[in-house]
């Protein structure tokens, strides 16, 4: 079995984050929002190169096994192999996050776009994708676009991938996840949590437990 994780730590970082993330017993953590002095015991861990804030970076990946860093697929993803897999880490872009010099156009399906494309250039192979897509994945859409989740889903088929996430709960009560964790169909689901991490972010975390 396999457990992996998800969460946007809003760059916020102390002894409590810490104990939450090791309570998720994770075995592959695909973290957003993270602080540069995040550490954890039992944990190898690869930051993408990119700040989004002071200290800050978009993404990272945490692992109990040891990785093998690779270049950053896109300004807000990490990338590493772990055991033949390649786990992604990534922030996609949101309705209010303006044009960036990686997200490139006029509308948020623009950057939604060009994301997607820069991703699908390096994600190959066996993968797992994670991370804060700022997305749901049906249902209503708050926080994207109906146009940029098309462009999410266009990847995840490509890359043969399932996203158990898609159903569980935001922390706003009608709304779904867009925190999500996209495994290899034929990975086996055991189970998908959301965990309330209330006080400590302004999102939730979320894990997938996988038979390989």
């Amino acid at each position: 079995m396999t457990r992996i994780g998800t969460w946007n730590l809003a760059g916020r970082w102390s002894g409590l984050h810490r104990d939450f993330l090791l309570l998720l017993n994770c075995d592959v953590l695909l973290l957003t929002e993270v602080r540069r002095d995040a550490d954890l015991p039992g944990y190898e861990r690869h930051l993408c190169e990119n700040d989004m804030a002071r200290r800050r970076a978009w993404t990272g990946v945490f692992s109990r096994r040891p990785l093998h860093p690779r270049s950053d697929p896109h300004a807000a993803s990490a990338m590493v192999d772990v055991d033949g897999v390649k786990y992604c880490s990534s922030i996609l872009p949101w309705k209010g996050a303006g044009k960036r010099s990686f997200w490139p156009g006029e509308r948020h399906a623009d950057w939604t776009a060009y994301t997607i494309d820069a991703l699908r250039r390096e994600l190959h192979g066996p993968v797992v994708w994670g991370g804060d897509f700022n997305h749901a994945l049906e249902g209503r859409e708050w926080s994207g676009s109906i146009a940029g989740r098309a462009h999410v889903h266009a990847l995840t088929r490509e890359l043969g991938l399932q996203a158990p996430t898609t159903h569980l709960p935001h922390r706003i009560d009608g709304l779904l996840s867009i925190d999500h964790i996209a495994i290899p169909r034929t990975w086996r689901v055991l189970e998908a949590s959301r965990h309330d991490a209330t006080r400590l972010s302004d999102h939730d975390g979320y894990s997938v437990s996988v038979s390989r």
